[in-house]
């Protein structure tokens, strides 16, 4: 293969759908990045390999290839399965289309099923977080001043009472008030304008890392598994150690109460961090992303809460606030970002995406 700033097909790089390009004998030719990325190979590796020899097609995407050559017409397969060499499988749809090209005879273009669906659903929940966000700011906004007014009635109520028993109640009032206030200035804290600048993750995660030691000292472990080339990102370092802290806080209560506080082995969480490349975040193509694992062992998510868990107010958790996670959604969306999360009994990951250049 020639050099990249030679490659005739140097601009399928900027594509965010991997693209393989094969000849007649379907051997292939070129692979851009997200290709590289989906099938877990390299260009350079396997550019003369045929197609064969690094994945199982089946029967019907084969025949699909041989009818484009023959017949000149394009092709365009759902729910087609691909087995990598590893032993992984792939469900993807795909289109085949001729090429006019000394190089190569077919340009086959994948796109995960899976990866579709969870633009679609990060494009949804989107959608709905500014929705629920706005209303709660509006509705922030007509609770915040007739606290105030309770809370002062009630300090004047208080100075006029002389038995101290009845100041237990006044008492009540003012600190209920104050808890409501705390609960309003939190549910407006993500619309805190940004202060960016350069930011070490795994500077972050050791601050998250140190917390929930002293927090936990008995019934958690934290490994820690980065990749200390990561460079530098741009972003505001208060509100990334908020984000990874509510998420990681959180598989820690979680294990807590699956414990009942004592343990003869301590649950585990793990932060990773990875490169990654060639990454689609909210329809923006971005060369290098910062990629992020939480991940932990405890009892799961609750099946009827995971479709809700970013949503204000939505816990799994008697007497959680339902905050945490949708204040690390609304600050990661701030830098870019997204969050995703799997979950089943025995691991949680939560898989944060920040971009980097």
């Amino acid at each position: 293969m020639p050099e990249h700033s030679a490659n005739p097909f140097a601009g399928l790089d900027l594509l965010s759908s991997a693209v393989v390009l094969l000849d007649t004998r379907l051997v292939i030719r070129y692979l851009n990045p997200a290709a590289e990325n989906l099938l877990e190979i390299s260009n350079k590796v396997f550019t003369g390999c045929p197609l064969e020899g690094v994945m199982e097609c089946p029967p019907r995407l084969l025949a699909a290839l041989d009818s484009v050559l023959n017949q000149g017409w394009g092709y365009t397969g759902q729910k087609i399965g691909l087995r990598l060499v590893g032993g992984e499988v792939l469900q993807l749809n795909c289109t085949v289309n001729p090429v006019d090209s000394p190089e190569a005879s077919l340009l086959v273009e994948l796109w995960p099923i899976d990866q579709q669906l969870r633009a679609t659903r990060e494009e949804r929940l989107v959608e709905q977080q500014q929705a629920s966000r706005e209303l709660i700011r509006n509705l922030v906004h007509e609770i915040k001043n007739p606290l105030g007014g309770i809370r002062g009635a009630a300090q004047l109520l208080e100075r006029e009472l002389n038995q101290p028993g009845l100041r237990e109640y006044t008492q009540v009032i003012i600190k209920e008030t104050d808890r409501l206030q705390d609960l309003m200035r939190r549910l407006l804290s993500p619309h805190r304008p940004m202060q960016p600048g350069p930011v070490n993750i795994h500077e972050i995660l050791e601050r998250v890392r140190s917390l929930l030691t002293a927090e936990f000292p008995t019934i958690l472990s934290i490994c820690r598994d980065y990749d200390t080339s990561l460079p530098e990102l741009v972003g505001d370092r208060e509100q990334l150690i908020q984000v990874f802290l509510n998420i990681a806080r959180n598989a820690a209560q979680a294990i807590y109460r699956q414990a009942d506080g004592s343990v003869t082995v301590p649950g585990l969480i793990t932060l990773r961090t990875r490169a990654a490349r060639q990454v689609t975040l909210f329809k923006r193509r971005y060369r290098l992303a910062l990629e992020v694992k939480v991940i932990d062992d405890g009892p799961g998510i609750p099946e009827d809460i995971r479709e809700r868990m970013f949503y204000p107010l939505v816990s799994g958790r008697e007497g959680g606030s339902g905050l945490g996670l949708t204040l690390a959604q609304s600050f990661v969306q701030q830098h870019q970002g997204t969050i995703d999360c799997e979950s089943q009994p025995g691991q949680t990951c939560f898989t944060i995406r920040l971009p980097l250049v």
